[in-house]
């Protein structure tokens, strides 16, 4: 162990790891904690897994309401930012605000006080942009924020990162992001502080600035109790009260109270207080050690020095208070209380500086300024900061309890986030929706599995990291792996098979048949990684997937997929399935229907396919990341006559799902089975339990969600490796061929099929995305969204789905496209691409995409298909444009063995009805 002087020399960082460690500590952080307050027995560890709120000591200001409407929990940044918004609606005097200490307590603990516009995502991006502009709007009305409008530098050493920055460039300019990309002179230029000999470039984000979050907290709170807002601190929450189902009563250490909604803004605690309630509500974060280093000031630096991120080396740095502020992302950080909840007591939660741990970004940071060499140290301090599992905020309301509400999993952006989260949210509670798609930030993403404890703290000790790694296309985490897996899982792993995962699935991305075991002789687990925006290592591979599906047969697990049984011992289950859904399910038994359940507004809520099994017994097939959102979803709108006869039943780990897809599809199934299969007794879109090898009971759907002939097979666990043997065995004749998730979505993609949570959302509708035919208007009962349909209907959508084959684009050289490319209009921007792919038969890049129409005063104009197909596209990919031939329906692509119904088919189009419209020329 260091030791530590404070008579040691102020020389700051010498290169030395001897010399590194001889440092003036100041005013001695070290003290408050000692190496005693870390050492706990077993004993003490079980103990305080449970979290026990402290007794209070005497209120800060006022006495509990006995009823409030709203009950904000958490007086850190983006609880008060809730609170002013709440405000903003006019809810201030039904909005209570509690904290368990002092409002803003550790914020100056634990931000960077960054705020930057650009997010991986438009929802992200939105979210930050709002937070931008209403800490300048506070700023205008002279309340402290500490904003300097300093602009942000982001510096590449590789050159897949440059590309990164090209690709950024591009779609911030669509999304009006004002960014350059620069040249290493260049930001030496802007910023004389840092070394450029190993850089490649950068990009210049004017607009970016830093604040300072306890000001703007403390100014939030301030503006929320002007407007009625009620604050009460050293108040901490003790138990959730609920009544069928719905928040009822929170019981504090303060009393009690009545309330209609709570809001968790705990951050470290939130997944602690989600256990406070019946049911448990689930929130998966962890909490892991973040330093943020401080010097003495520096003569002559510039107050207005730009926040610098070398993502590559994992460090950022920006001026304060005349001194540079420096921290950074290790590849594996450190998980703080691993076995315990986060202390209370702000005392306790104070860490000693980790100069061990810290060493790899102190190293990156003299690398990058190297003034720091001679720079006086003030302090390391050591902070906590809360990751969720993706790396991502989780918003929303929680699927277990209704009008509980989840605001968590900051990073070290909270400030960042605040304003916009804080907006969301309030719409949320007064409004029922708000603005933007906020799906894949919405806590409903995630399983029971994400918030097991030893998952959190093996995952969390990689996301960090990840923050800061190029955004690679299918990008996987390396921990938290094999988890769910199908019964054919083994057999899979040693037919080659390279997975990604999805909601903790193990899924076949593609095969490669080399290097399949390790030097035992046993199966490799092997991960998916494309880590290229250029041709990726597995085209070929996917390339042979692809061509068995359309030529011979192709074999997949689907087993991810989510599914449900729902029945009811009458017409229940039938009414509720009308009301949710915007097809009409009152269809033959056997028959299968694909339908969108919509929200009020007409969006996407799940899009799904119905198996009618029986009369009042129904199978829903729906995207494996609805499997906690679609219950969610159906229980919460369920109506209250239906709950006690309907039953919802989720089957997900209940069945293997197996495609098998191809021409020769059909004769390979029929030597399996003693059922005739005959286009005429077995049609497209049916389905029929069968008899297949020796097993029973296997539902078989007479569709493959590619658009190709074949079926998926949905098989009870227990007869899926017997099957999958047999299919394997009698389709060798075939030359059948295991077919992963990559060369599946190139299949779609070239057949123009939408897939929720990538082209559709909460925001898109059926009329809007070629679906229209889906909608049965006139259905005896009304489905929710039905008024805001006819509206759009009978107004126009002010936006299409199309797709657009990429002409001139030599998918051998140029930068892919990967989804989010703007895409232009007769020069102008009009749209962005949403899933895009190389089509193997059309030889081209494939992109699927929304194209609006908005006039020269910024309004958004109906989209007509005459409008779309009279214009010249382009879509601009890393910087450069490529032509683009637009279609709003698929071709038709050649096939072994015609299919008229399959053919005639185009799950993309306006019309009933709607036949062939294009053959694709070779």
């Amino acid at each position: 162990m260091y030791k530590f002087s404070r008579k040691l020399p102020t020389a700051l960082f010498q290169r030395s790891s001897i010399l590194l460690y001889n440092i003036d500590y100041g005013f001695g952080f070290l003290s408050c904690v000692t190496a005693k307050s870390f050492q706990t027995d077993a004993a003490d560890v079980l103990r305080k897994r449970k979290f026990v709120p402290p007794a209070p000591p005497k209120m800060a200001e006022g006495s509990l309401p006995t009823e409030v409407r709203v009950v904000v929990c958490g007086g850190g940044i983006v609880g008060a930012s809730v609170a002013y918004h709440l405000a903003l609606l006019g809810w201030g005097k039904d909005t209570l605000l509690i904290e368990q200490h002092t409002v803003g307590g550790d914020s100056p603990l634990c931000a960077s006080g960054f705020v930057g516009r650009y997010e991986p995502t438009y929802c992200e991006l939105k979210l930050t942009e709002y937070s931008l502009d209403l800490i300048k709007k506070l700023t205008e009305k002279n309340l402290p924020t500490g904003w300097k409008q300093v602009g942000s530098l982001n510096l590449a050493r590789q050159f897949d990162r440059m590309t990164s920055y090209q690709r950024m460039k591009s779609i911030g300019k669509a999304w009006g992001i004002s960014c350059e990309v620069w040249t290493p002179e260049e930001c030496q230029a802007k910023c004389p502080l840092i070394d450029i000999k190993d850089i490649k470039g950068g990009l210049w984000i004017p607009d970016d600035g830093v604040c300072d979050p306890h000001l703007v907290c403390l100014s939030l709170i301030q503006e929320a109790k002007r407007m009625g807002v009620r604050v009460i601190e050293h108040c901490a929450v003790k138990k959730i009260l609920t009544d069928s189902g719905k928040v009822q009563q929170i019981d504090t250490t303060s009393g009690k109270l009545s309330c209609e909604f709570f809001v968790n803004c705990t951050g470290f605690w939130a997944r602690e207080v989600g256990t406070l309630s019946t049911p448990v509500v689930k929130i998966p974060l962890k909490s892991v050690e973040h330093h943020f280093l401080y010097t003495k000031p520096i003569e002559g630096l510039n107050p207005l020095t730009p926040f610098v991120r070398d993502f590559d080396g994992g460090v950022y740095f920006r001026e304060k208070d005349g001194g540079i502020m420096a921290g950074g992302f290790e590849r594996e950080a450190k998980v703080a209380y691993e076995d315990t909840a986060v202390p209370l007591s702000q005392k306790e939660r104070e860490l000693p500086p980790d100069w061990d741990h810290f060493h790899e970004l102190l190293d990156e940071l003299l690398r990058r300024v190297p003034a720091l060499r001679t720079a006086s140290l003030d302090r390391l301090s050591n902070a906590l900061q809360a990751f969720s599992p993706d790396c991502k905020w989780i918003l929303g309301e929680a699927p277990e309890i209704e009008n509980y509400y989840v605001c968590a999993g900051m990073k070290t952006i909270g400030v960042a986030a605040s304003g916009g989260i804080g907006r969301t949210l309030a719409d949320l509670i007064v409004k029922g929706s708000t603005y933007l798609d906020l799906h894949t930030l919405d806590v409903n993403r995630f399983l029971g599995l994400h918030n097991n404890r030893k998952f959190l703290k093996d995952r969390c000790k990689e996301v960090p990291g990840k923050h800061y790694d190029i955004c690679y296309p299918f990008d996987e985490y390396q921990t938290g792996r094999n988890l769910r897996m199908s019964p054919i899982y083994p057999a899979l792993k040693e037919a080659g098979a390279i997975f990604g995962q999805t909601m903790g699935y193990e899924r076949p991305g593609y095969f490669d048949p080399n290097d399949i075991k390790d030097e035992f002789g046993i199966p490799r687990f092997r991960m998916a990684e494309t880590r290229t925006f250029h041709k990726p290592a597995w085209f070929d591979l996917v390339a042979s997937e692809y061509t068995a599906c359309r030529e011979r047969i192709g074999l997949s697990d689907y087993s991810s997929f989510t599914k449900y049984d729902l029945w009811s011992k009458e017409r229940e289950v039938v009414d509720l399935l009308q009301y949710l859904c915007s097809n009409d399910v009152d269809v033959p038994i056997g028959s299968i229907i694909h339908t969108g359940m919509q929200n009020p507004w007409g969006g996407y809520e799940n899009d799904c396919s119905l198996a009618r099994l029986n009369e009042n017994h129904y199978m829903m097939i729906a995207p494996t990341t609805q499997q906690t959102r679609s219950m969610a979803w159906i229980r919460k709108n369920m109506p209250s006559h239906l709950k006690a006869s309907v039953n919802v039943s989720d089957v997900t780990s209940m069945y293997t799902a197996i495609c098998i897809m191809g021409p020769y599809s059909r004769v390979l199934l029929s030597e399996l089975t003693d059922t005739d299969l005959s286009p005429k007794n077995f049609p497209f879109f049916t389905y029929k339990e069968l008899d297949v090898g020796l097993a029973n009971g296997i539902r078989t759907l007479n569709i493959t969600h590619t658009g190709e002939l074949g079926y998926v097979l949905y098989i009870p666990n227990e007869f899926a490796l017997h099957v999958y043997s047999r299919i394997a065995q009698a389709g060798q004749k075939y030359n059948i061929q295991h077919a992963g998730y990559y060369a599946t979505r190139a299949l779609r993609i070239e057949k123009f099929y939408a897939f929720w949570g990538q082209d559709l959302d909460t925001f898109t509708t059926p009329l809007e995305c070629g679906r229209s035919w889906r909608v049965k208007f006139n259905k005896p009962i009304e489905f929710i969204g039905r008024s805001a349909l006819l509206k759009q209907r009978e107004e126009g959508v002010k936006r299409m789905y199309v797709q657009l084959l990429l002409n001139g684009h030599d998918h051998e050289i140029d930068v892919w496209c990967w989804g989010n490319e703007p895409i232009y209009r007769d020069g102008k921007h009009c749209g962005m691409t949403t899933t895009t792919g190389y089509g193997y038969t059309f030889k081209k890049q494939v992109c699927l995409g929304f194209v609006r129409n908005v006039d020269e005063a910024g309004n958004k104009m109906p989209v007509t298909n005459d409008f779309v197909l009279s214009g010249h596209y382009e879509v601009e990919v890393a910087g450069i444009r490529f032509e683009a031939k637009v279609n709003l329906h698929s071709p038709n692509l050649p096939t072994k063995f015609p299919d008229k119904e399959r053919e005639a088919y185009h799950a993309t189009r306006d019309k009933p009805g709607q036949g062939d419209l294009l053959s694709y020329k070779f």
